[in-house]
């Protein structure tokens, strides 16, 4: 599936509420799923990666039943999982393969992961190695890549203090995942913050878990009580609207109910301080706060992106560097190495669309030079390399083309995003 976007000539008006937030969505099946009652998780994103979690569970014996636009989750207890009948396919989702692989360490029966070609790709030792030193049951192929095999778990797993190499919110969520099943305070310190969606979420599940600074600690072997959720709008899809609203002439946007959890909204600030007229409203929530955006458009200005910023807001760099290609002076994005093991190598990706809209774009070592001032880029054939995220980045970019762009095999969206199009129409109406 391709799309053929032209220049938005009037600007993008009117309001649209965003997708669930993924992460939160993945996290909501996974630990409903092992505590000890009945939850009801409301608004929950139903595309293609949070399915693979939800599919996964429901393999596992887990009675969850979808009515509407939540759906409900019967868990029975940590220990109550049950061994699935085949293979647990985890599609292009690295978040429910690296998270669940927590999960899996704790049963006390095998089980086996595998993905799509994209995922098959993507480098587990990350998580491997924490949950070995656990005394976890684990493997992979040969470099760590998938499919994953777990178990059977012989005893109940070793806590540990980890410190990650990365500040990666999957691997510190795998860890803490597994430390539910350990015997002991397991402890997970990172470099730089990330998310802390399952921080909250675990808190919220009356785990027994400390924070303090970049360490996160967790006592093992206690149930989860079970709560309701709301999940909120996903910040890293209204990303894409924002963008497009600050660049395109005449834009005034408002985005309805969208997640502001203060690890995930670096790109909102970010835009400010390039002096996007962004305006957060109503903030709300319990567990994880949210919001209404208004966005109009703006002048935007270079800025310098610091590598301890990546973790917040990693998703959103790739249309980050379309605004910037848009900006007024240069832009240096830095500490990019963890984009190259996303669905795409997404600096390269980024790369090669920007250079085909004939913006000035250039790698050296760990950064993203931009040097900016392409008020309008050209008409380009552009290329998905299928990830959604550059593909909805490219769309974005195509709003302030001179003509009509084609961003090519977009049929990935569907992982996070199935109605980004028809929603960026109803904008431009």
């Amino acid at each position: 599936m391709d799309w053929k976007i032209k220049k938005a000539g009037s600007g993008l008006k009117g309001e649209i509420v965003v997708p669930p937030d993924k992460s939160v969505s993945h996290r909501a099946v996974m630990f409903a799923s092992i505590a000890a009652g009945s939850c009801r998780i409301s608004n929950f994103l139903f595309a293609e990666d949070c399915m693979r979690t939800y599919e996964a569970f429901r393999s596992m014996g887990v009675d969850i039943t979808r009515s509407g636009g939540f759906i409900e989750i019967k868990g029975q207890g940590m220990k109550a999982l049950e061994q699935p009948a085949g293979e647990l396919y985890m599609g292009n989702s690295g978040t429910s393969m690296r998270i669940l692989s927590g999960i899996l360490a704790g049963q006390d029966f095998p089980a086996r992961m595998t993905g799509d070609g994209s995922l098959s790709r993507r480098p587990m030792r990350r998580v491997i190695e924490p949950l070995l030193s656990m005394g976890a049951v684990i493997s992979s192929l040969d470099g760590g890549l998938p499919p994953i095999s777990t178990g059977p778990r012989k005893a109940p797993l070793k806590a540990i203090s980890y410190r990650t190499p990365v500040a990666s919110a999957q691997v510190k969520s795998c860890v803490l995942a597994a430390g539910l099943y350990a015997d002991g305070v397991t402890s997970v310190t990172e470099p730089f913050q990330s998310r802390d969606h399952t921080e909250r979420m675990l808190e919220y599940f009356a785990a027994d878990i400390e924070r303090q600074g970049l360490t996160t600690s967790l006592k093992g072997l206690k149930e989860l009580s079970p709560r309701d959720i709301e999940v909120p709008g996903d910040i890293s899809s209204a990303a894409f609207f924002i963008v497009a609203a600050l660049l395109a002439d005449g834009s005034d946007v408002i985005l309805r109910k969208v997640g502001l959890n203060s690890t995930r909204d670096g790109a909102l600030r970010v835009l400010k301080r390039m002096g996007g007229r962004i305006e957060v409203l109503d903030v709300s929530g319990d567990v994880e706060p949210q919001g209404d955006i208004r966005v109009r458009s703006s002048s935007l200005k270079g800025t310098v992106i610091e590598a301890e910023e990546i973790p917040l807001l990693i998703d959103e760099v790739p249309v980050l560097a379309v605004a910037a290609a848009a900006a007024e002076g240069a832009t240096e994005i830095r500490g990019i190495s963890e984009l190259k093991v996303k669905e795409s190598d997404r600096v390269k990706s980024v790369v090669e669309d920007l250079t085909r809209l004939g913006a000035e774009i250039s790698e050296e070592g760990d950064r993203l030079i931009i040097p900016g001032g392409s008020e309008r880029f050209e008409p380009a054939d552009l290329e998905s390399f299928g990830d959604h995220r550059i593909a909805m980045s490219m769309a974005v970019a195509a709003l302030i083309s001179g003509g009509e762009c084609v961003v090519r095999n977009t049929g990935c969206v569907e992982t996070s995003y199935p109605a980004f199009l028809a929603d960026l129409e109803k904008l431009r109406a």
